[in-house]
């Protein structure tokens, strides 16, 4: 039997707060209890489990975070778990004006049992990639497969790689000169954790193999750079290959975003 109590104790105090060289181009801030990140398409607000703080305090809390970003012109969302505390924290987000995103599965693996040669379709090559040209075709690719703008990934994807290339891994899946299945990882210095990022299959192609391939891969470098643990916030079109493939349900996390009026 796996130990889902343990496993959700792990990523509790582990994988709340980033960790590791800072993205190029961000700036992180505390505020009380929360980290304020700074400088990519969107703010973003990374807290513990328990914010430790109730009732107009924590307004209070929520309307900083709001209003910071406001003066800035610029969007916050804030990354919220299930069995967060306090309860009413998603009520009181949503009357300062935060609108919540479908939740995602929050799943995780262990990286040996996920690690395998990756199989793949004929004619498609894999292949680890870094240069900011590929990394643009990547921001590309997604923006193609998923029908709205997702060109801020290839500055994120850049700035990940400009602050310490040695804490993620980029891997692309080429059939000829086209990307067909794209996925990233970012490693958590000091902890048992990979995040497993960024995995998207043009239309055409799915059903072939190519995420299961690149998920393959991505859990065989884990291994090799000694990292334990494999974290998904998984979609509804990717959790059920990661169920297929290993990965335990241990909470799911949902996105409060604010965006400024228009």
């Amino acid at each position: 039997m796996v130990d889902t109590a343990g496993l959700l104790a792990a990523y509790d105090a582990q994988m709340r707060m980033p960790t590791g060289a800072v993205p190029s181009g961000l700036t992180y801030e505390y505020d009380g209890p929360v980290l304020r990140i700074v400088g990519s398409h969107v703010g973003r607000i990374r807290a513990p489990r328990d914010v430790g703080v109730t009732g107009a305090e924590l307004d209070r809390l929520i309307a900083r975070q709001r209003d910071f970003f406001r003066a800035r012109g610029e969007g916050v969302e804030w990354k919220l778990r299930a069995h967060d505390l306090p309860a009413d924290l998603p009520d009181r987000l949503v009357a300062a004006g935060f609108v919540p995103e479908e939740p995602s599965a929050v799943l995780l693996g262990f990286a040996e049992e996920v690690a395998a040669e990756p199989v793949l379709p004929d004619g498609v090559v894999l292949r680890q990639v870094s240069e900011a040209a590929d990394l643009h075709r990547i921001a590309g690719h997604q923006t193609e497969v998923w029908g709205f703008d997702c060109s801020w990934v290839a500055a994120d994807l850049i700035a990940r790689v400009s602050a310490d290339p040695g804490q993620i891994t980029v891997m692309v899946a080429e059939a000829g000169d086209r990307l067909v299945c794209t996925a990233w990882s970012v490693y958590s210095p000091g902890t048992d954790f990979v995040a497993l990022l960024g995995g998207t299959t043009s239309p055409d192609w799915r059903g072939r193999g190519l995420y299961r391939a690149i998920l393959a891969a991505r859990a065989t470098e884990a291994v090799v750079r000694g990292f334990r643990l494999l974290h998904v916030d998984a979609s509804p079109a990717s959790a059920p290959i990661l169920r297929r493939c290993g990965f335990h349900d241990i909470t799911t996390s949902t996105h409060y975003q604010w965006s400024p009026p228009t």
